[in-house]
This record gives structure tokens, sequence and C-alpha cells, in this order.
């Protein structure tokens, strides 16, 4: 097979273990860079060219896509899908989990646990919107925030509506979130291939911390995970319409909390933690589903 990359990051760890993956495995395999293609959007022969030249065919296209290029870069990949090549993860699947308000209302609506979360534009609403959400202490988060960034804990009422102010004067989307206390500044990482959680890894914030992201300073160790929360880790993967996604769940009293839906979860630390060769087992979801044209959504939406 012919196998394309989209990342703008061909010496990271993720995207060279899946070139290694694929050429271990007998495939042709490219990383492209989504920010140097461009298009020709037309009905009877959409093209992309890349420095210069039309890019040539792949069977298969392989997202790696960062936050800060979603717009962009999900614009390539549905030009991949309108010319028929298969995509790990779909366009639309990847726009609805970076829209933090959107997944977490689709996956509130198929009755996936959630924390206690809240969303206002005024400020006059905030009083009550802390009060919705069980009091302070409570989480704050930008919506366009990645890997624990925009992401504040307010231990008090008078910290929160600070934040809360401060972030409003920048105009800036912000979601209110009860804070897990009984977690103990840990979460659960489960990668999601398919229907399966195939690999799982315990993160643990940092002493003084309670953001257990690994580019946070947080630690990682292999996860063992209750059958409940593997149901919910695919559960969730599903309602975003991912084959292959991180999600991050949180062990609360009252069951576990998917606290995000990552549609390019990095394989660096759980590939450590777990021993599992992670990369390996995305070339070969592929080597089964690929096949021209399979896109549930033809590159609409």
């Amino acid at each position: 097979m012919k196998i394309g990359i989209l990342s703008r990051g061909p010496k990271l760890y993720s995207t060279s273990r899946l070139v290694e993956a694929a050429k271990q495995r007998g495939h042709e395999v490219r990383v492209v860079n989504p920010l140097r293609c461009y298009m020709n959007i037309t009905s009877q022969k959409p093209e992309i060219h890349y420095q210069g030249v039309e890019l040539e065919r792949f069977d298969a296209i392989i997202p790696r896509i960062g936050a800060s290029v979603t717009f962009y870069a999900t614009a390539v990949l549905r030009q991949f899908e309108m010319m028929g090549v298969y995509p790990l993860n779909e366009s639309v699947a990847i726009a609805r989990s970076r829209d933090k308000l959107r997944s977490l209302q689709l996956l509130s609506r198929k009755g996936i646990g959630l924390p206690v979360t809240g969303f206002a534009h005024h400020a006059d609403d905030i009083d009550d919107l802390i009060t919705l959400v069980g009091g302070a202490p409570l989480v704050i988060k930008l919506l366009e925030g990645t890997q624990g960034k925009g992401v504040v804990l307010a231990e008090t009422k008078k910290a929160a509506e600070s934040v809360i102010d401060a972030f409003s004067g920048l105009r800036a989307n912000i979601l209110i979130q009860e804070f897990i206390k009984e977690a103990g500044g840990a979460d659960m990482r489960c990668l999601v291939i398919g229907d399966k959680v195939v690999a799982a890894m315990k993160r643990t914030a940092k002493d003084g911390e309670f953001r257990s992201n690994l580019h946070r300073g947080g630690s990682a160790e292999l996860g063992k995970l209750t059958p409940i929360e593997r149901q919910t880790a695919v559960h969730a993967s599903k309602v975003m319409g991912l084959n292959i996604s991180g999600v991050d769940i949180l062990r609360s009293n009252h069951g576990p909390v998917v606290l995000e839906v990552n549609s390019s979860p990095g394989l660096e630390g759980i590939e450590t933690a777990t021993g599992k060769d992670v990369a390996g087992m995305v070339i070969e979801f592929i080597e089964k589903h690929a096949k021209q044209g399979r896109t549930r959504t033809k590159g609409k939406g």
C-alpha cells in the first residue's frame, strides 16, 4: 500500500514510529506537511499539489494534525477524502473532537460520564454558573487549550471569579468544570483503535500540580482498566466517529468520567509505559479497513 502521513514534524516520535511500522510491514510511506499542500477544488478532478507538483495517489492517509492548524489541515484531509483516499480518522470526526464544547455535548447526549461542566457568555451569569458546577475548587479551561495549557485550578470562589474575569477580558471562550479531587491528580489515557482499547497508561501529576499531562512534567506507568472504563473509552471514541483516539478518563466517586477525546494521540508515552507496538497496531488496522472511497462522510460536513 501507499500510505501518506499528514504531519508537520517528520522527526517527531509518533510520526517516525508510524513510518517505521509501515515500512516494516512492506508499505510505501511518505510524510506530507499539510500546510505545504494546496488544492484544486473541482467536482471533475479534485487534486492536491505539494511543493510544486501534483501529489501522488495514496491508498490511505494518517492525519497527525496539531490543534493550531486544525482548520487548514482538515481542509486538506477533506480533499483526500474527496479523491477517495481512506483516512484513518475522518476530517469531520477530527473537527468534532477538537471543539471541546461540542464534543462534551455529544458525549453527554449519549449518556457518557463527564465532570459537571458549565459554559456561559455573559459575566453577570458567572455566579450562578459556579454554583451549578458545585462551587470551588473548580477547573477553568480555555476551549482552545491543549496539552494542559490554558487550564487553571481555582481553589476559592474569589480566585475563580478573578480568573474568569481575566479570561473574559481577553474575549476567550472558557469552560468551567467540577474538580474531581478523589482522582488525586491522576488520570487514565486509553488508546482506542477501532472497537478496542489496545493500551492504557496511568498518568500522575508531579508534586504541586493537578494536571497529569506528560508535557507538564507528569509521569506515566502501565494502567489497568476496569471493564466499565474500557467500555466508556470505546463508546466515547465511537461517539466522536474516530477510528483511533486517546480517551482521557478520571476515576470519580460516581464512576469514570471522560475529560477529553484526542484525535491525534501521542505514541511515545503510551508505548514506553506499556511496551506495546501501538504504531504497528495502527498500520494493521489500516491494512484491514482501507478501501478506495471508504469514507462515511465522503468529505461532506
